[in-house]
């Protein structure tokens, strides 16, 4: 494997997860995996965001920090690959929609101290889904707090990704378009997965189609 910290990227229902413990298991990575289900903040921050996003925003930019520190410090000898089913800056993005303009100002101050000790993957993977297809995906998925999210909001996420892909050239990031794809059952659309993030790329924006 071309590349040690691979993050697998994507909107809200798209399969990060999924795929990121398929990829980790078939390449024999670590595993840093987002716990959104100890967060006591997001059922609320989905009935209320208005009193709920401030809180939900920190506690998540907290715990990423902690796990991609604590997994980059502590080396596994018979693993050299990790695997994450998130990027830091995601608070960055996530905060950006969720707060107001006076929080997300102080959210900004404290990312800007502690992001540049953060080392950055070496190959960022969105997964590219539309918005029709991520409802029915979290309509099947069935997680309660999720089945009111609006196509207005999955919009705003995927546009702000965008927006940060495009600005960040010192990173490689492939957006796939996995349409009518199966990485998790389907073999043949793995193989293709995994053929793609063997690719050399450059520090740039890639689009591909799986």
């Amino acid at each position: 494997m071309k590349y040690n910290y691979i993050a697998i990227e994507g909107n809200i229902g798209v399969g990060k997860t999924t795929l990121a413990n398929k990829l980790a298991q078939n390449i024999n990575a670590r595993l840093i995996l987002e716990r959104f289900e100890d967060n006591s903040f997001l059922p609320r921050f989905y009935e209320d965001p208005k009193n709920y996003a401030f809180p939900l925003e920190m506690s998540f930019l907290a715990d990423r920090y902690q796990q991609v520190k604590d997994q980059l410090a502590h080396g596994d000898l018979f693993s050299s690959n990790i695997v994450a089913d998130y990027i830091i800056d995601k608070s960055r993005i996530f905060a950006s929609i969720n707060l107001p303009k006076d929080e997300l100002l102080l959210f900004n101050k404290l990312c800007d101290i502690i992001y540049p000790t953060i080392l950055k993957p070496d190959l960022i993977v969105y997964l590219h889904l539309s918005v029709d297809d991520l409802i029915e995906k979290i309509r099947e998925r069935g997680r309660s707090y999720e089945l009111n999210i609006k196509a207005s909001y999955l919009e705003k996420i995927q546009n702000r990704y965008f927006d940060y892909f495009r600005k960040s050239s010192n990173l490689r990031i492939v957006i796939a378009d996995i349409t009518n794809k199966d990485l998790l059952n389907n073999e043949n659309d793995f193989q293709i997965f995994l053929e793609m993030i063997a690719k050399e790329y450059p520090k740039k924006l890639i689009i591909a189609r799986l």
